[in-house]
């Protein structure tokens, strides 16, 4: 058997957690196995990378640096949970993959996407998603969203200026490729978004189903 992989993607804000619990609740209901899962993170290995990636330090981290940890925690991921989950038929719904990579250390920080699309095939193979949802809103909004929910962590720091660099990158990757993604409007109240989600309810149960 194999399942469906269906990324999750946008900017700080952008409601992603709370509409991901809601689609794997609507495909439940259709009998569907549901993995939720996020990146970095995801096992507890993944997890302590990610805390390394988040967590505000004295000693800045290198941009290289922070790329590799990255794929670091995502090739344990692929390892221990999606490839897995994606072996047995399962749908699974992952908060952030490899296109936040471009768009937060491509376009964010300024790396080579050439270089992030190598170490994309050294840990992925051929292995991309099969669906990917980028929730877009403005950056002032999503930033003002993140600020209400608390302690920032180490990108929610960051700047305007690279904040609309990582949104850039995300829209210019779904119309590279409109065919892989669907960007929704996160800007909207709640139950707009969540009706955007309904409306794609019967393109994923019949990928997934299919």
């Amino acid at each position: 058997m194999t399942g469906l992989f269906i990324t999750l993607e946008g900017p700080e804000g952008a409601g992603k957690s709370t509409n991901r619990e809601y689609l794997a609740q609507r495909l439940r209901d259709h009998g569907l196995d549901v993995v939720l899962t996020r990146e970095p993170g995801g096992t507890p290995l993944a997890e302590r990378i990610r805390e390394l990636l988040l967590t505000p330090a004295d000693e800045p981290m290198g941009s290289d640096t922070e790329l590799l940890l990255m794929f670091a925690a995502r090739a344990q991921h692929l390892a221990e949970v999606i490839r897995p989950a994606l072996k047995r038929g399962a749908v699974v719904l992952c908060d952030r993959f490899t296109d936040a990579t471009y768009a937060y250390q491509g376009g964010g920080r300024g790396l080579s996407f050439q270089r992030i699309e190598q170490l994309e095939t050294f840990v992925q193979g051929d292995m991309r998603p099969d669906l990917t949802l980028i929730f877009d809103l403005p950056v002032e909004i999503g930033l003002s969203r993140a600020a209400a929910r608390g302690r920032l962590d180490r990108f929610e720091q960051e700047g305007l200026g690279f904040f609309e660099a990582v949104r850039s990158a995300y829209l210019d990757r779904a119309r590279q490729v409109p065919q892989r993604y669907r960007v929704i409007d996160a800007g909207q109240s709640l139950p707009m978004v969540q009706r955007a989600l309904d409306a794609l309810l019967p393109e994923l149960l019949e990928r997934a189903l299919g």
